[in-house]
């Protein structure tokens, strides 16, 4: 666990981030690898499939993970005012409310993953497939979910080092079955697939096994656990709207699949490997958003909103800085590292505008992703919701259609940046105004006197 309440601010945060930083680094190489094996020994098809997929369990989890992360900024809050008792009663509910989401989520998506795909419009030669890969994942949700409540407690807590040892292991985990199922046992998407729902499986009992063994405040132990009303409802206040945001995300990913999809094979084939690239990308800017949450949470938590400021500040020289040299890199090295996923040419043409388009304006998403950090950790949560909103389907999602039918493709891959310059723009307006000031659990007459 670590404080944030004192010490320096920039270093608190590098320190912290860079195990985010590594953990998440493995986390998408889950994604890539996939990825890759399918591309290179099952063809575009199966690749199109696995990334048509995405978009839908993220629709499937938003409204849980997002829950989820308000449990994070409540924990990073009390633990910040050293209430401990609200710290445990707070990881206790949490993983209650997980664990009844993954039995709910498994049987919706089950029940309608087919109906899902031809809404959007997937090629019928991918159909079986995404079918067949999207059900055996959200058979494994709960292992997803136990082992994301896991790594938000710890966060919470400080703790960024923990999490990252748990996802390693997974990583190596998938990449062992993935090679083993599809190379060796030939065994199609379905290896694929349980490659990932086992390796989530190891995470989630190795992690579970480790903490009730060495950790001094995260017990699990379903039958000692207590639901607090309160604290639930203070989670869901600070994460609903996350939850919503990410939802409209998921939904505006459905809705620019659907789009992606016309177009044919070859851009749905193209679309996932560069989207895989693009999340790799953009991960550290995204880790360094997570760190400064709960660097905000604690401080405010604690009543210091200079400390605060300071960290929103050097937030963004690091995510700046990383952002700069990742856009130069994906646009002189974008058309090689599509080579990995498939030999197809027509595809990677078409992932290499993608890349070179959205990288270009990795600096405005950096921005973008600082402040909607800052927010969540001040627990003012609802405008990055209304932000995500206006940015995908006031702009992002008309934009794609429009100029989709009148450049083509690529009129899709333009539509983004432009939806992060309106994002950004209004978190920065929001965030001078300084409306977020308030929004904290923790109240004045809590503080404990020094």
């Amino acid at each position: 666990m670590k404080d944030f309440t004192v010490g320096n601010e920039a270093r608190l945060i590098l320190r912290f981030s860079i195990p985010l930083v590594i953990g998440n680094i493995f986390q998408n190489l889950y994604n890539i690898v996939d990825s890759v094996i399918v591309g290179n020994y099952l063809g575009k098809e199966a690749l199109g499939a696995v990334g048509a997929s995405f978009p839908i369990i993220f629709t499937l989890v938003s409204m849980v993970i997002g829950v989820g992360s308000g449990a994070s900024t409540v924990v990073s809050q009390y633990f910040g005012a050293k209430q401990m008792d609200k710290v445990a009663r707070t990881i206790d509910t949490i993983f209650i409310f997980f664990l009844a989401s993954s039995i709910i989520v498994s049987i919706v998506g089950i029940g309608l993953s087919e109906h899902i795909f031809r809404w959007i419009n997937l090629p019928e030669e991918m159909l079986p497939q995404a079918v067949t890969y999207l059900n055996i994942y959200i058979a494994g949700m709960f292992f997803f979910f136990g082992f994301a409540g896991i790594t938000s407690i710890l966060r919470g807590l400080g703790d960024s080092k923990t999490p990252l040892y748990f996802m390693v292991i997974a990583t190596i985990s998938n990449v062992v079955f993935d090679l083993l199922f599809v190379v060796v046992f030939k065994w199609g998407i379905e290896g694929v697939a349980f490659a990932t729902l086992l390796a989530h499986a190891g995470a989630f009992f190795t992690a579970a096994w480790y903490l009730n063994k060495k950790h001094p405040v995260i017990k699990l132990s379903i039958r000692k656990y207590i639901f607090d009303r309160d604290i639930f409802k203070s989670c869901v206040r600070i994460g609903l709207p996350t939850g919503f945001q990410q939802s409209f995300v998921a939904f505006g990913m459905i809705a620019i699949m659907s789009i992606v999809n016309g177009f044919g094979t070859n851009a749905v084939a193209a679309y996932t490997a560069a989207m895989r690239i693009d999340s790799f990308a953009k991960m550290p800017a995204i880790t360094f958003s997570s760190a400064l949450s709960t660097f905000v949470g604690q401080n405010l938590g604690a009543f210091q909103e200079d400390r605060a400021k300071k960290g929103l500040r050097s937030t963004l020289i690091f995510s700046l800085g990383y952002c700069l040299f990742i856009s130069l890199l994906i646009i002189l090295f974008g058309k090689y590292i599509m080579n990995l996923f498939t030999p197809d040419q027509g595809v990677i043409e078409i992932g290499q505008d993608y890349l070179v388009i959205v990288s270009s304006f990795y600096l405005l998403f950096a921005v973008m992703f600082t402040f909607t950090g800052f927010l969540r950790g001040a627990g003012a949560t609802l405008i990055p919701m209304i932000t995500t909103f206006t940015s995908l389907y006031l702009f992002r999602i008309p934009i794609a259609y429009f100029l989709s039918a009148k450049i083509g493709v690529n009129g899709i891959w333009w539509a983004e940046p432009t939806a992060w310059l309106a994002g950004m723009t209004i978190l920065i307006l929001y965030f001078y105004k300084g409306r977020w000031r308030g929004k904290v659990v923790v109240k004045k007459e809590d503080e404990i006197p020094t």
